[in-house]
């Protein structure tokens, strides 16, 4: 049995429930106290959040071309166990430095909108959590998609409002993207609460 004391228990709780389709209705329940109660059966939380943990890919070395790359971190805290924050990264032919593109919640008080664009290191750590490689186009076919991902991003109709959960987040934003430019053929992993938001409400 796994007994979550943190200060968000009640909203962990159904963080996991919500990320875990292999587990039945009453898996974890919120008692009157608060604390989430989990009943682990056959593996524990830490297995459960290796199960869910994607892996990465391997980065393509000849990146003097276009680029197009997605990325996934370990959220802070002990939402990490099953979620992760997602971002892209994209670099045209004649740029020498990638551009990252991401939702973070906490700017939107601050400039109004959660959409974020910043020029450097594409897998650099999100809150000391490693980068993992999602999905990554390189060369022609990426130079090709790259105004229409751009295009997608610019228009994500969400960027003026968050919600950590059910959405929209970051993997919501991501997930639009996707949508948008199914040439991508990008599939988010089941640690990227927020995607299924973005599925339900896509028009």
């Amino acid at each position: 049995m796994i007994l979550f004391t943190e200060i968000n228990a009640r909203k962990a709780c159904v963080l996991f429930r919500q990320s875990l389709e292999l587990i039945d209705e009453n898996f974890c329940e919120v008692g009157p106290e608060g604390p989430c109660v989990c009943r682990a059966r056959n593996f524990s939380l830490s297995v459960a959040s290796v199960a869910l943990t994607p892996e990465s890919i391997q980065p393509n070395q000849h990146n003097d071309g276009a680029v197009i790359r997605v990325y996934g971190a370990d959220v802070w805290g002990i939402r990490g166990r099953f979620a992760i924050h997602t971002w892209i990264a994209t670099k045209s032919a004649d740029d020498d430095m990638f551009t990252l593109h991401e939702i973070i919640g906490w700017k939107l008080r601050r400039q109004q909108t959660a959409l974020t664009v910043t020029r450097g290191r594409p897998d650099r750590p999100w809150f000391r959590s490693p980068a993992i490689l999602l999905h990554e186009i390189t060369g022609d076919e990426a130079e090709i998609l790259i105004s229409e991902v751009h295009e997608a991003i610019y228009s994500y109709p969400y960027a003026k409002s968050y919600t950590m959960w059910p959405g929209p987040n970051s993997n919501s934003f991501t997930e639009w993207v996707s949508l948008k430019v199914p040439a991508l053929k990008l599939e988010l992993p089941t640690k990227a609460i927020g995607r299924s938001w973005m599925i339900d409400n896509f028009r």
